[in-house]
């Protein structure tokens, strides 16, 4: 008995030090991308998925993107010599607005450090997705991408027919009136409407603001085409939405061509790390286990419901307060 609790301690002790091996190879800081001196690359940073504020979880089948991962890549680019242009390449229905936000600012600082950016569409880059394409030197679509759907949108929901058919009554205490404001158990009264509406507006206002800025448009010219709608690539070159039709290759063509690389510049992909190098890193589930289901509920979302796969809960979007 006590040999084969020797032998357990001893395997477990190899397999820690053999994790931590990993971990340190995984961690390790880029040290900056090699190309031939007197040249360049084109940094490829894919946002694939819905957008939220902070980390995304990833998973075995996939995930959305979140704002500091993004934001470490394009931190990256900006302070690596060799990069010399930025292709983003979306495909995405939206997200949040404080996410989408949080990205298009550092796209904003990654331009203003002398690179080129250029965003690419794939399926989707709409809402949330197109306000950061916005914030681009240049924006290259599919024919058949969708975009758009510039707007934004914010629903609750009234489950008090549910509640009573299961036999559950809710009891609230509460420090101010609102503070209960979107629970399903109960309607939403007039006053809180105007509030909610008011806050729509708001960030509606912003995302106007932030694509007559990035695409150079008259605001009332953005504002007649942002009604909600979604658009395929090639509806929005038509109306100055997006600059060229083409897929990746010819964004990263363009890219080179901006940043004086030529056409066929070096590339390399700043992407997310897979599943297993975030467990064995730590950055997967960094609360716990528990936080592989993220508490994005409380949030304003620029989304593109249309463009949202099958299943994915994009008919169920809330905007609940506690």
């Amino acid at each position: 008995m006590k040999r084969r609790i020797v032998a357990a301690v001893v395997c477990v002790a190899v397999l820690l030090s053999l994790a931590g091996g990993l971990v340190s190879v995984l961690s390790r800081p880029d040290r900056g991308i090699k190309v031939p001196r007197g040249t360049g690359a084109v940094a490829i940073i894919p946002i694939t998925g819905t957008i939220v504020s902070g980390r995304a979880t990833p998973g075995f089948f996939g995930s959305g993107t979140g704002s500091e991962d993004v934001m470490e890549r394009l931190r990256q680019a900006s302070q690596d010599p060799a990069v010399k242009a930025v292709v983003l390449r979306l495909n995405s229905p939206g997200g949040t607005a404080a996410g989408a936000q949080e990205i298009a600012a550092e796209v904003d600082n990654l331009r203003k450090s002398g690179k080129k950016v250029v965003a690419s569409m794939g399926d989707a880059a709409a809402s949330g997705a197109y306000w950061i394409a916005s914030r681009a030197d240049k924006i290259v679509a599919n024919p058949g991408s969708l975009t758009g759907s510039i707007g934004v949108i914010m629903q609750t929901q009234d489950l008090r027919g549910l509640y009573n058919k299961l036999g559950i009554n809710t009891r609230t205490f509460k420090s101010g009136p609102y503070k209960d404001m979107g629970s399903p158990s109960r309607p939403v009264t007039p006053e809180e409407q105007d509030i909610f509406q008011g806050m729509v507006d708001d960030i509606y206002d912003q995302f106007l603001r932030a694509v007559s800025e990035g695409r150079k448009m008259e605001l009332d010219r953005v504002r007649k085409l942002a009604d909600g709608r979604v658009y395929t690539g090639r509806q929005a070159q038509k109306l100055g939405l997006v600059d060229e039709l083409g897929n990746l290759r010819d964004a990263v063509r363009l890219a080179g061509r901006l940043a004086g690389l030529g056409p066929n510049p070096v590339t390399t992909e700043l992407g997310p790390r897979g599943f297993w190098s975030g467990v064995l890193s730590g950055t997967l589930f960094p609360k716990g286990f528990g936080s592989a289901f993220p508490d994005n509920k409380t949030a304003i979302w620029l989304v593109c419901p249309p463009c949202l796969p099958p299943g994915s809960g994009g008919d169920t979007l809330r905007f609940p307060i506690s």
